[in-house]
């Protein structure tokens, strides 16, 4: 079955003169893929991964090209034109997408960028955007009894404490920054936990700090628990040891000197110090740290 707004891996079945034509299945047809994505040499009967979407005539066809985002994702687009109907965003591809004003939360500006979610309309099934992101947000898996978060029901995989994960900076809030995590869950970043510069439409490498009852997920943007401990204990002990021994940031030092040098936060400078103290490695002085 052909997926619309999404990757698949077609075979090549005939050539004409404005391209390739890959087999469908019986409710698609053959989908064209225009000369400019065909690769050199390409032959008949040779399979291709393509993104197969709707061109201008409402027509299935392929391409070759990485869109931004794909059906079931979300991302930061920009507002290339607007008309009577909506707005239409660049996404990567030759159509720009379509976001009509009834799924914008506030009309959309020509070079803004906005965080949305990329579907199929379900009376048309042409591809289009939605800023209306809460709607397909899902409560990440809890402990029973928990609180309803007005989302629905997620995948039942566990997230663990100190987990990598995907994170889409959403928006601002009066506690830090919202984010969408691994395409699904709504996330929380404080602004305690904030050591460099946030924008809407970030996207970078976040770790669980804690799943709420609520099915929401606060998140830290270093990594937590005893390896990254010892992982920066070993960082900071090779600092002092190409420093004269001696490293000017102690446990009082501020925050931001500290994330400015070493990336990371205090918390986890804080920790590293604990380590090297316990292991005898390194004496705690009023202004900072030396080398036993």
């Amino acid at each position: 079955m052909i997926k619309l707004g999404d990757y698949n891996t077609l075979k090549a079945i005939r050539r004409a003169e404005q391209g390739f034509y890959l087999e469908g299945d019986e409710a698609s047809g053959d989908i064209l893929l225009p000369n400019r994505y065909v690769p050199d040499g390409f032959p008949i009967g040779k399979e291709i991964e393509v993104f197969v979407y709707l061109d201008q005539e409402e027509r299935l066809i392929a391409t070759t090209e990485k869109p931004l985002a794909k059906v079931g994702e979300f991302a930061s687009l920009e507002v290339a034109w607007i008309n009577k109907y909506g707005a239409f965003l660049k996404w990567g591809l030759m159509k720009d997408l379509f976001c009509p004003f009834r799924e914008q939360k506030q009309r959309m500006e020509v070079g803004k960028h906005y965080i949305v979610y990329v579907k199929e309309d379900e009376e048309t099934h042409r591809l289009m955007a939605t800023a209306k992101v809460e709607k397909h947000l899902v409560a990440a898996p809890a402990s029973a009894g928990s609180v309803s978060s007005g989302f629905p029901a997620g995948p039942t995989e566990p997230l663990h404490h100190g987990d990598p994960c995907d994170c889409l900076v959403w928006q601002k809030t009066d506690l830090g920054f919202k984010a969408i995590i691994n395409n699904r869950y709504q996330g929380q970043i404080y602004d305690n936990q904030i050591f460099q510069p946030l924008h809407s439409g970030n996207r970078l490498t976040a770790y669980i700090d804690h799943v709420r009852q609520d099915g929401k997920i606060d998140i830290t943007l270093q990594p937590t628990g005893r390896q990254h401990t010892l992982d920066f204990a070993e960082v900071l002990l090779r600092y002092l040891y190409e420093n004269d021994g001696y490293c000017d940031l102690g446990d009082k030092s501020d925050a931001e000197l500290i994330y400015d040098r070493f990336k990371v936060s205090k918390k986890a400078y804080k920790k590293a110090i604990g380590d090297l103290y316990r292991r005898r490695l390194i004496v705690i002085e009023e202004e900072g740290i030396r080398l036993a």
